[in-house]
């Protein structure tokens, strides 16, 4: 089989798939954020699964409110929140309609549009921790929630989009558990990311005096 090119962009149906199966096929995807000044595109290196219904570390554990509605609709729509009163964090919805799985991007590369990213985090003191970290990817990537519902699956005019990229070889897909998240299923290895990757945010365990990332 041939492969697509890496500028192909990727279609609805591939994040209408189990969610624990397109998580680590998102690792070396290209997501461009088009912005007011220029394109910024980012390489996923490192992403996080929050399987809906059945995980208590899920925003949509408990069903669905105004914050969350977003993953209950179609996927390849972002589903963009805030955490800590200080930072927004960018999720893929995934599987069918109605399922509300989605997997939160946790760091990538700059690939272009480094400047801009820069701008956007001038505290950054070298380019591999612009986006180390899913607060900072979504600063890097000027993600707000006036992001929250874009179709990432679009034909080139919205502000977000996933191109096909140059997916790692399987062996260099490392798993693990997921940052931050206690409880049950916290041991759950729903982390995936690229193996010695520069961009990859450190593990950290759960901290009882702050909440946990959930998507």
């Amino acid at each position: 089989m041939i492969a697509a090119p890496a500028r192909t962009p990727l279609t609805r149906s591939f994040f209408d798939r189990p969610v624990l199966e397109i998580a680590p096929d998102l690792l070396g995807r290209i997501l461009v954020r088009a912005t007011a000044d220029g394109p910024i595109e980012l390489r996923l290196t490192e992403v996080e699964v929050y399987d809906g219904p059945n995980d208590p570390g899920s925003h949509a554990y408990r069903g669905r409110t105004d914050r969350n509605a977003v993953m209950f609709g179609p996927p390849g729509h972002a589903y963009v929140y805030f955490t800590y009163g200080m930072w927004h964090c960018l999720n893929l919805v995934c599987g069918p309609e109605g399922r509300a799985s989605g997997v939160l991007l946790r760091a990538g590369e700059i690939v272009a549009g480094a400047g801009l990213a820069r701008a956007h985090r001038p505290a950054s003191r070298k380019d591999s921790d612009l986006a180390q970290g899913p607060a900072r990817l979504a600063t890097s990537l000027s993600v707000d929630r006036a992001l929250n519902g874009a179709d990432a699956c679009s034909d080139g005019s919205g502000p977000l989009r996933l191109l096909t990229g140059t997916p790692p070889p399987p062996a260099a897909v490392r798993t693990g558990p997921r940052t931050g998240v206690a409880g049950e299923g916290a041991a759950h290895p729903w982390r995936y990311w690229i193996a010695d990757d520069p961009t990859v945010s450190p593990y950290r365990p759960h901290n009882p005096r702050r909440r946990s990332h959930a998507g």
